[in-house]
């Protein structure tokens, strides 16, 4: 034990240690975020018997939860790589040749799971460009945040005001004149939301059961 205690703590070791721990963490983060999307989509849009719909959940977590576990290795080995080449020092297109490559390798092939990772890194990636407010985030004491050099600042209210409603006024106009390119989870829902919503029969598919 006290062997292992001495690789764990010795800096010689810290960057190919980060890179497991990292994998890790991209496999927990994975199960924790696709497992419940996929739970709450295959009760409200699932077809077949659960046998069938819990083989859905189980390969999009599992798909979601190994993609970002090889992101995360793939993208810290390639910094590390990098940052080897350059005599131990990291230039600032490190980061986006590694998270180029890794993407590439990783997210490159045109799944569902896939497809919506991509989606929600670049939603956040336009909505980076978004002018920002004066004050950061509010953070509690104990949030992984509060204690950073860099403090992540929200996006000034005013251009945010008209970001939001040009994102909704889009995405509103694409769902009833070009719903073919919108996603199918998102389409998915929002034809429970705006379609299904025209139509019932009696009290029961009125108030309880949707059809």
């Amino acid at each position: 034990m006290d062997a292992i205690q001495q690789i764990l703590t010795n800096p010689a070791y810290h960057d190919y240690l980060a890179i497991l721990k990292g994998a890790r963490n991209g496999f927990v983060y994975g199960v924790k975020v696709r497992f419940p999307h996929a739970l709450v989509m295959s009760v409200l849009f699932g077809r077949g018997d659960w046998q069938s719909r819990l083989r859905v959940i189980y390969k999009a977590t599992k798909q979601h939860a190994l993609n970002l576990a090889k992101f995360v290795t793939l993208y810290k080995t390639f910094l590390l790589i990098q940052r080897k080449a350059h005599g131990g020092k990291e230039k600032s297109s490190d980061t986006f040749i590694a998270g180029l490559l890794g993407g590439y390798m990783v997210f490159g092939d045109r799944n569902a799971v896939n497809e919506q990772i991509v989606l929600y890194v670049v939603s956040r990636v336009v909505a980076s460009f978004i002018p920002r407010a004066g004050n950061p985030y509010s953070t509690s004491p104990q949030s992984l945040s509060a204690g950073s050099v860099v403090k992540p600042l929200p996006p000034d209210s005013r251009y945010f005001t008209v970001f939001a409603a040009l994102s909704w006024g889009a995405v509103m106009w694409l769902f009833r004149h070009r719903g073919e390119t919108i996603q199918p989870g998102m389409f998915n829902s929002m034809t429970y939301l705006y379609r299904d919503s025209e139509t019932w029969n009696n009290l029961k598919t009125l108030l309880w059961h949707n059809k």
